[in-house]
């Protein structure tokens, strides 16, 4: 397999760009925006061709996409609790919508996705605490809605509706070591999207290129509610904790380098 270099990749980038609406390669494939790209460019999938593609990936998503971009999975502190599926889940939970049906019917249920400026329906948020060097999540329970009021008592129940005790965390230098781990430099391609006749068709319309991951500005993202805390569990399975970003031009501050591509 041949060897680009940066900026014979970021050539053919742009030629892909000035292709205008292209025909969708991989029809019936759920990543066909970025296997399409990956053929324009003629590289294998999840195979960057460039010298020290390690530290590179090449990602792309479509432009109407609503869904939260995923950056890593990382459980809170204290680690030995096991904090969603010991505490979250079985004091916090709710029943499955699908218990009796899909799942048993005790299945129970935790999602939140939580942000540090303002508290979910359900009373919860991101606390960044620069004192401590921790992000932490709060529970208020004045906070929740009132058409979860059943479930605020069926939560009485089991704990005091106080302040979380013991409070999950992540401390400043493991979750900055995590995400620099995972966060690799990388080209971002943002693709509109359009159906003529069934036929699904891209515009890969911007590019992005990302170097050099910065902890203070993950931090910072975190405190303006544009990286959030995603916890996904059930009786029988914890899909994990997620930290994830709302839109591919919010990682232009987790990064030093920051450039758009024209």
């Amino acid at each position: 397999m041949e060897l680009y270099s940066k900026e014979y990749l970021i050539v053919k980038l742009k030629e892909v760009k000035n292709m205008g609406w292209i025909k969708n390669g991989r029809p019936g494939n759920v990543g066909g925006v970025g296997n399409t790209l990956e053929d324009l460019l003629g590289i294998e999938e999840n195979n960057l061709p460039i010298p020290n593609a390690a530290e590179w990936e090449l990602k792309c998503k479509r432009k109407d996409s609503s869904s939260l971009g995923t950056l890593f999975h990382m459980e809170p502190s204290p680690r030995a609790l096991k904090f969603v599926p010991q505490i979250f889940l079985p004091k916090f939970g709710w029943p499955h919508k699908k218990a009796g049906t899909k799942y048993p019917k005790d299945e129970m249920s935790f999602r939140q996705t939580i942000n540090s400026l303002s508290r979910t329906d359900r009373g919860f948020t991101v606390v960044v605490d620069r004192k401590e060097k921790k992000v932490k999540l709060s529970f208020d329970a004045k906070a929740v809605d009132k058409r979860h009021s059943n479930w605020l008592e069926s939560v009485n129940e089991h704990i005091e509706l106080d302040e979380l005790n013991p409070q999950p965390y992540w401390g400043f230098d493991d979750l900055i070591y995590k995400a620099g781990t995972k966060l690799k430099n990388c080209f971002f391609v943002v693709a509109k999207r359009k159906k003529e006749k069934g036929i699904e068709y891209f515009l890969y319309d911007k590019i992005f290129m990302f170097q050099t991951f910065s902890g203070e500005g993950f931090i910072r993202e975190i405190e303006r509610g544009n990286v959030l805390v995603d916890i996904d569990s059930r009786s029988h399975h914890n899909h994990g904790t997620k930290f994830r970003v709302r839109k591919v031009d919010n990682l232009c501050s987790i990064y030093e380098v920051a450039k758009v591509i024209e």
